[in-house]
């Protein structure tokens, strides 16, 4: 690989948030302490400088580093993505560190670190450089998933690290396959060699490399049959890191999904639609079955993200311009409506004890009546129901779906968004109509920067539900342009 000193300029925001993490993990050196909130203001400082450079990534498709990076309003569009994530994360995991008494230096780093491993991802134009950006995202992860060394978390991490490894393996074997069948593993090529063969039926091998690439990916976005390992991952994490693999993880892997998928394989899409049709029934279904009998909030939402992998699996399926521009502005909304709900848990929690059964949520309606009400949006914009953005991002892609000719999959779409509407009103149940219990009166754990996460959160998905136009003008021009 060579590359001029022209293509650094490419990867501004990445160099930033590397840059970031370095200086975080300085500081966090020099003067070590856990009641500080120095390391917050530098990763958020950083992360605004970078969502800054990402905006200016916005237009015509430039490929660097010869062909392994494509940047483009697609790539640039999920930069503000993970830049969003990461500043409502830091914001939210401010006073949650400072409460459990850990130091958060190391721990914002990790959480930079992995967001480089994001942007590389969504602008990888090359199956290794995919793969690159996939474990320098997923090592931190495993890091930050046991970063506070309770027994539950150890397990979340060795669980996630041990099973994080074999999809990684399953991904690896998949590119050499196709390297092996095909010549190359540069994205446009591949649709190249594709293209000039009519398909890729005519070589079982590739087909073989495609299916171990989809497993690969499906683990990381909790689809079916790979998504076991969500809850217990999800409940041991720190409730911060939960939030950030729930929207950045998934954010990522359908940021490399849809682009791979859609470049590389368009030629040959009745080859994978038909199994992708299955998988994402069978994980919205799975997911909102399983939520359904959770009395743990932290894994009922655990078990609605692999339902909404199952809505934005969909997307995948439809495989159109406006089945991409859905997907975009689904995981965008998504990614504040779910880390609002987590915001909203590490609120109600205390030093060792996270009360996250739904007991703990009982008559906090009229005890906690600005938590329960930012509460309420959120579980209104995770079931879909309007005006919230949770609505306009599954309308855009179910109406992708009708349009492309798969009502079917629309309406059991349909059908298992409302049969998610029950276990995202029983918290409200519990939260209004429950006497409230002992604990209700005690005061919120609740600081200035985790109270600004979730005004933020409120506002943006009461915005982008009543007045979406401007972000799905903005979802429809990334789609539109890889």
């Amino acid at each position: 690989m060579t590359f001029q000193m022209s293509d650094i300029s490419l990867i501004t925001p990445e160099i930033v948030l590397t840059l970031t993490a370095l200086l975080v993990l300085l500081v966090e050196a020099f003067r070590p302490g856990a009641g500080r909130s120095d390391t917050t203001w530098l990763s958020i400082i950083g992360v605004l400088v970078a969502a800054a450079f990402a905006l200016g990534q916005f237009g015509e498709k430039k490929l660097g580093f010869s062909g392994m990076l494509s940047i483009d309003s697609y790539s640039a569009f999920f930069k503000l993505i993970f830049c969003s994530i990461g500043l409502l994360c830091f914001l939210i995991s401010d006073g949650f560190m400072k409460s459990e008494e850990y130091e958060h230096g190391e721990f914002h780093a990790l959480m930079l670190m992995s967001m480089t491993g994001m942007m590389l991802m969504a602008s990888s134009n090359h199956l290794l450089m995919m793969f690159l950006g996939l474990e320098t995202m997923s090592i931190a992860i495993y890091a930050l998933a046991g970063y506070m060394r309770t027994k539950e978390g150890m397990e979340s991490s060795f669980k996630y690290f041990l099973l994080g490894g074999a999809s990684s393996a399953f991904l690896l074997y998949g590119i050499a396959l196709l390297y092996a069948s095909t010549g190359t593993t540069q994205i446009d090529l591949l649709f190249n060699h594709f293209a000039a063969q009519g398909g890729m039926t005519h070589s079982p091998m590739a087909l073989a490399g495609i299916a171990l690439i989809a497993g690969g990916f499906a683990f990381k976005v909790a689809a079916f049959p790979f998504h076991v390992w969500t809850p217990d991952v999800y409940q041991g994490a720190p409730t911060p890191v939960t939030a950030f693999m729930a929207t950045g993880v998934k954010a990522a892997a359908f940021a490399a999904f849809f682009r791979i998928f859609l470049v590389a394989f368009p030629a040959s899409v009745e080859s994978w639609s038909g199994a992708l049709w299955i998988i994402a029934v069978l994980t919205m279904t799975m997911g909102n079955l399983a939520a359904l009998v959770q009395k743990d909030i932290k894994r009922m939402l655990a078990y609605s993200s692999i339902a909404h992998a199952g809505y934005l699996l969909v997307a995948m399926v439809t495989a159109t311009a406006d089945a991409g521009t859905g997907l975009l502005f689904y995981l965008f909304s998504y990614a504040f409506m779910n880390i609002g709900a987590f915001a909203c848990v590490i609120m109600l929690g205390r030093k060792g004890d996270q009360r996250t059964t739904l007991d703990d949520y009982a008559g906090i309606g009229f005890k906690k009546p600005l938590l329960a009400a930012a509460l309420t949006v959120f579980m209104f914009s995770m079931a879909g129901i309007p005006p919230t953005a949770g609505f306009i991002g599954k309308f855009l892609i179910f109406k992708a779906a009708i349009k492309q000719g798969y009502i079917w999959l629309a309406v059991l779409g349909v059908l298992n968004s409302a049969a998610s509407v029950y276990y995202y009103l029983r918290v409200l149940v519990y939260m209004y109509f429950k006497e409230p219990g002992e604990k209700a009166d005690e005061p919120l754990r609740a600081g200035g920067l985790i109270a600004l996460a979730t005004t933020i959160a409120v506002v943006v998905i009461l915005l982008l539900g009543m007045v979406p136009g401007a972000m799905v003008e903005l979802a429809q021009a990334a789609a539109s342009k890889f």
